[in-house]
């Protein structure tokens, strides 16, 4: 099962300390790159203006920790990376409790769990801790030591181009800038990793394929800066992948058009992939890249499918969203998923029939040559996508006027086309 190697990668992948930029980030990428041989890793320097944003300064963090009143050595990095806000900056001080309150992260409504805090574009230092081991801190005098560096630097991303027959291409993007945590950040660049490979071994791709593994949000608007017009005028259809590692439902989230090559597919195979899935609302439950894909005058052709929606699971952004959350099967279903999204865009091609008026399918082999109450039915879907296939309508719009899948026209197409039925 697929799903058990996108786990391992994902284990693989589990203690390296990610952010926006760094040497994390980095490795995390040289690891892909294993994978997938033809990944290509970019820099792209700190101050480099990208839009309305800047690159920001690199940051990399090699030790950080706070030691008690008893020499207790508490929210270590070496044991969970989540305990250091992102971005803190470097400091070496004595405090007392009242002050070092002032910069400790808990969620009271979640005990167990250590959370996810970041702070990017301010300079401010802080850890993270759980609500349990919070209150169990005593009175008297705290070391805080955070050994980071902040510094001009750079970006990294990771690109990988894999041509087809013709220069329209699908988009694939997914991110890699959060630390320790396996749904909202392995799942995504680890199904890809493998859907990247699957690609790579597709015969006769008729399309071609842009798959980015890039921080969120700085990293999007990064790429859309440098390629917006070739993605404008190439992508037909674009996917961002997070979210993807658990065993719960499927969910979607439509671009901001809600109607495109991509929305259509994507509901599409869900609809008779997995039957059973929620759909969200692009007004109001947006958070990843997507935001950027799909801003006013970019337009992409750009959606997502997950398992449990980012915000929507409590261990989101916290600790519990760990190797526990996902699985292989969850994992695998997902990249199923995938597989059938590509090849279902691969498939979605518009045929015209070949003769004028309905064709003799008979003397091909293609009818039964004994006509009977039956006769009708057995052919009934061959009959049909004949009937509509004008040339105008794509073999999804045929199988959506059939309420059938499109894998299931794939075999009746095939056999038309060598008839030389269809073209």
């Amino acid at each position: 099962m697929i799903g058990e190697k996108i786990y391992d990668l994902c284990k693989e992948l589990f203690p390296i300390n990610r952010s926006l930029t760094g040497d994390g980030v980095r490795k995390t990428l040289n690891i892909l790159k294993k994978e997938l041989p033809d990944l290509e890793i970019h820099e792209v320097p700190t101050g480099t203006k990208c839009f309305d944003w800047t690159i920001p300064k690199e940051w990399n963090c090699k030790e950080a920790y706070i030691m008690d009143p008893d020499g207790n050595k508490i929210c270590d990095i070496t044991v969970n990376n989540l305990h250091l806000m992102g971005y803190s900056i470097p400091i070496n001080k004595v405090l007392n409790l009242d002050e070092l309150n002032n910069h400790l992260y808990s969620l009271p409504e979640f005990p167990e769990a250590i959370p996810y805090i970041t702070s990017y574009y301010k300079e401010r230092w802080g850890f993270c801790i759980s609500e349990k081991q919070r209150r169990t801190l005593k009175d008297g005098e705290y070391k805080v030591y955070i050994n980071s560096i902040l510094k001009d630097g750079s970006l990294t991303y990771g690109e990988l181009l894999i041509k087809g027959k013709t220069t329209e291409e699908i988009f694939l993007s997914t991110y890699i800038c959060h630390p320790s945590m396996g749904n909202n950040e392995l799942s995504g660049p680890t199904v890809t990793t493998y859907l990247a490979k699957y690609i790579e071994l597709l015969k006769n791709k008729r399309y071609s394929y842009r798959i980015i593994f890039i921080p969120e949000t700085i990293g999007s608007i990064m790429y859309l800066s440098k390629y917006l017009d070739i993605m404008k005028k190439n992508i037909q259809a674009g996917f961002v992948l997070t979210c993807i590692g658990d065993n719960n439902a499927y969910s979607f989230l439509p671009s901001r058009n809600g109607n495109t090559l991509a929305d259509k597919v994507s509901r599409h195979v869900l609809k008779h992939h997995v039957h059973d899935y929620k759909e969200y609302s692009f007004l109001d439950d947006r958070g990843s890249d997507e935001r950027q894909y799909c801003a006013p005058g970019i337009d992409l052709a750009v959606c997502s499918i997950m398992r449990t929606k980012y915000g929507e699971y409590k261990e989101y952004h916290t600790s519990l969203d760990n190797l526990d959350y996902i699985s292989p099967d969850g994992l695998n279903g997902a990249y199923e998923i995938y597989v059938k999204v590509i090849e279902t865009l691969e498939n979605n091609i518009s045929y015209k029939v070949n003769v004028l008026g309905e064709p003799q399918l008979g003397k091909r082999g293609l009818y039964p040559t004994i006509s009977t109450k039956e006769t009708k039915s057995i052919v009934k879907d061959m009959m049909n996508v004949l009937t509509y296939c004008d040339g105008k309508l794509s073999l999804l719009d045929i199988a959506e006027k059939m309420h059938v899948s499109i894998w299931e026209l794939y075999d009746i197409v095939d056999n038309l086309v060598k008839e030389k039925l269809l073209v």
